[in-house]
């Protein structure tokens, strides 16, 4: 029998999934209408980077997303793949730089599916999915037809989008992406200060996509940000929380040394600016390796963004830890920082 430790990549809850995995698009379509259909509770999962499950496990079926196939089609000098949901995302990104197509490589190393990334919308070192999604295959909930929908029928924004809010019900089975093939020129211009710096060239400057994917591996490898079973900052769902989103004026009160960003505009066009929830954290007294008194749960060794399992920790040592952080970061800041990762039977 399958645990949710073995299911997830901070490995945490001892209990058994009700597991269904089916071995092709067709089947998994069915399997989830079946699901939807039976009216009962039911989990989708696939590479469990993203979630962490409560110790009690979770009541009902859990639908593995294991779906493999990728489909190519030239268009000049851009390429569509057409990418199955159960792929593993960072194998696509080394596949995409091994054949010379550039738009993802800021992405590399990111665990997960590729069926989860328009879900979250991720993002890394100045790319973003959204910045290369062209569409996505649907299986809507309410009608069980699947359907293609337009990266811009989406609302894809910071770590977001309509399937997260659940504006749109249903299972992602594939995903359509826009590259650009580059061969051995250089890829897309680099976006990210850090990654500028350990190419050791300009903010916009274009490097060659294989150097800019390896030297993002380097980056989240420094970070444990890139699973490795030697290494107990790996057993994370990588950043647990969100950056915040405040309006400039609310920022003015934080101290002047704390990192801010532009982030456009609210509805009522307030100006509002993204903190940085790594130096909240850590400048509200929680530091690298900080772990509650007896708890198997810590703060990464590598960066305050992560929660690790330091070997043999409960789901509820997580969320203890969670809550400790979201909690100190109020009473220093007066931020409430909010989970990135998808928390199942877990409040924090």
């Amino acid at each position: 029998m399958t645990t949710f430790a073995e299911l997830t990549t901070t490995g945490v809850s001892r209990a058994t999934a009700d597991l269904v995995e089916p071995a092709d698009r067709e089947a998994l379509a069915d399997a989830y209408r079946g699901l939807v259909d039976a009216g009962e509770p039911f989990l989708v999962i696939a590479g469990g980077s993203n979630t962490v499950v409560a110790d009690e496990g979770f009541a009902g079926r859990v639908l593995r997303v294991s779906t493999r196939g990728i489909e190519r089609e030239d268009d000049g000098d851009e390429v569509l793949l057409r990418v199955d949901a159960g792929e593993s995302w960072s194998a696509l990104v080394d596949r995409a730089v091994d054949d010379g197509l550039s738009g993802i490589e800021a992405l590399a190393g990111i665990p997960g599916s590729v069926g989860a990334a328009p879900v979250q919308n991720i993002g890394a070192y100045g790319q973003e999915l959204a910045d290369v999604l062209e569409r996505i295959e649907l299986l809507e909930a309410d009608t069980g037809e699947a359907v293609w929908l337009d990266a811009d029928e989406l609302g894809l924004g910071y770590r977001t989008s309509s399937l997260k809010r659940g504006e749109h019900r249903g299972l992602v089975l594939r995903v359509e992406l826009r590259l650009r093939r580059v061969d051995g020129e250089a890829g897309a211009p680099v976006q990210y200060a850090q990654l500028a710096k350990a190419l050791g060239v300009e903010l916009g400057a274009r490097v060659g996509v294989r150097e800019q994917r390896d030297a993002v591996l380097a980056l989240r490898a420094s970070k444990g940000m890139v699973l490795d079973a030697d290494d107990p900052d790996t057993r994370s769902t990588g950043s647990f929380f969100m950056n915040p989103i405040v309006h400039r004026e609310f920022a003015i009160d934080l101290p002047a040394d704390a990192p801010r960003f532009d982030a456009g505009v609210d509805d009522e066009g307030r100006e509002l600016v993204k903190l940085s929830a790594a130096w909240l954290i850590d400048h509200a007294g929680v530091h690298r390796g900080t772990a509650l008194p007896g708890s198997r749960a810590a703060i990464s060794s590598k960066h305050t963004l992560a929660i690790t399992n330091r070997g043999g920790a409960t789901a509820e040592e997580v969320a203890q830890l969670a809550r400790f952080v979201v909690a100190r970061v109020v009473q220093e800041f007066g931020v409430i920082l909010r989970p990135e990762a998808n928390l199942i039977g877990i409040e924090v």
